[in-house]
């Protein structure tokens, strides 16, 4: 069905999504130019903090890195899924539901950005390019992008088949489309961190107190339910904590084009004083002795009616911004990145609008519920509305066990199921080596 013209896809943003984008479409035949518009690539990027990878994805990247073994070497496993509550004006701790098949794996934003770049052709990804504009030649056959390098300011044009927005939540491109379209605010905002003990014996001690309370720290994703508001943990490679710790507010003010706020040093001051009354001491102490936390406004969109249009395609936290309560941004941008790519290599360059619209056709049922259950799942874990339905409380002690096993990932929907055909259902046990991707 494809023909043998080589496409060239113009690909917007360098973070996860468009280096996904960048690793699918090259493995399609396709010439790749990838715009970023920070200067180097990211050695280190506090903001970006932890992920956690499903095993569909993880399949996919080894499909990127020619099976070799690097993923499992910069990554933990995170075997299982555990909910429990902490209620410390009573002195009471349980564990309400727990998931010993979750088979994800846990990786750091930087280092897994360093994989997939590292794995590219060199000149793939032009850093310190900023994108300006774009418009489809009239008749049709072409996508001009205009773009300014940084660095001298010169404003030059990229000529190519696609533009591929991998440009985040805040998308200027999905704003073209969707003027009137604005983020949906969730009631809450996340403090977030990385807790690093790979050189200071005091911190790891810290650790070692923190794993007496829980256990299984290192192949466990933990999350501690307290009454309107939640906490999660899990460690990293190279002896990193990730936490995050969600804090029911009005929406602040945002200042430019990020969700993340700049916290002053009485803020986190402040922080310090409210966490030891929802947590356990050992976990106060990690957060305490986490060097530069940040707060990230929680954020996502209605689902969108379409994703692409003649000669662009949306991918990633640009089609669709969600909540991160069911890890699913950083597996949607690369499950979009996946079936992108299955669909050009299928229809080929000359049959481009059926390319995306079998993209589209695929991806939008199973985003928009995903988005819906990820909002869903962390309005309940905070305490707040669902449905006209009673606020859950964890504290509470007749709390139902079918309430319990709603906070589970594994209910997300279509999590088992194939990427280009959302009817196939997969078996969720199998291995990640066994799992069918192509």
């Amino acid at each position: 069905m494809g023909g043998t013209r080589k496409g060239k896809a113009v690909v917007v943003g360098g973070s996860i999504a468009g280096l996904s984008c960048a690793h699918e479409l090259i493995a399609a035949g396709w010439e790749v130019v990838v715009l970023e518009k920070t200067i180097f690539p990211p050695n280190s990027c506090a903001t970006g903090a932890g992920l956690g990878l499903d095993p569909l994805a993880q399949k996919i990247i080894h499909s990127w890195l020619k099976q070799s073994p690097d993923l499992e070497l910069c990554t933990l496993p995170l075997t299982i899924d555990q909910n429990g509550v902490t209620d410390i004006e009573n002195n009471r701790a349980r564990i309400l539901a727990r998931d010993e098949n979750f088979n994800f794996r846990a990786a750091y934003w930087s280092d897994f950005h360093r994989l997939l770049h590292s794995a590219l052709p060199e000149e793939t990804v032009q850093w310190g390019n900023v994108f300006l504009s774009f418009c489809i030649s009239d008749d049709k056959s072409c996508v001009r992008v205009m773009s300014k390098r940084l660095q001298t300011g010169e404003v030059y044009e990229v000529v190519g088949d696609i533009l591929i927005a991998a440009d985040g939540s805040l998308s200027s491109i999905r704003r073209s489309f969707y003027p009137d379209v604005k983020l949906r605010y969730s009631g809450y905002c996340a403090w977030r961190g990385v807790f690093d003990f790979s050189d200071n014996e005091k911190f790891e001690e810290t650790v070692l107190e923190l794993k007496k309370v829980y256990p299984d720290l290192g192949k466990c994703l933990y999350f501690d339910l307290a009454r309107r508001t939640h906490t999660v943990f899990y460690e990293l490679f190279n002896k990193r904590i990730n936490w995050i710790w969600y804090v029911n507010q009005p929406e602040p003010q945002l200042k430019g084009t990020s969700v993340t706020m700049k916290v002053s040093s009485d803020l986190i001051s402040e922080m310090h004083k409210e966490v030891e009354k929802f947590w356990v001491p050992e976990l106060v102490n990690v957060i305490r002795g986490t060097k530069e936390p940040f707060l990230n406004v929680i954020y996502d969109i209605e689902p969108l009616e379409q994703i692409v249009w003649d000669k662009v395609a949306l991918v990633g936290d640009a089609a669709h911004p969600t909540t991160p309560h069911g890890l699913r941004s950083t597996n949607m941008s690369i499950l979009d990145a996946a079936v992108l790519g299955k669909c050009l290599q299928k229809w080929g360059v000359e049959n481009l609008s059926s390319a995306l619209e079998e993209y589209q056709s695929s991806r939008l049922p199973v985003v928009s519920k995903q988005v819906e259950f990820s909002q869903k799942l962390g309005r309940i874990k905070q305490g707040l509305p669902v449905d006209d339905c009673r606020s859950f409380d964890p504290t509470d002690p007749e709390i139902r066990e079918e309430d319990c096993e709603k906070l589970q990932q594994k209910n997300m929907p279509f999590l088992f199921v194939s990427p280009l055909n959302p009817k196939q259902k997969l078996e969720c046990k199998l291995p990640v080596e066994r799992l069918p991707y192509h």
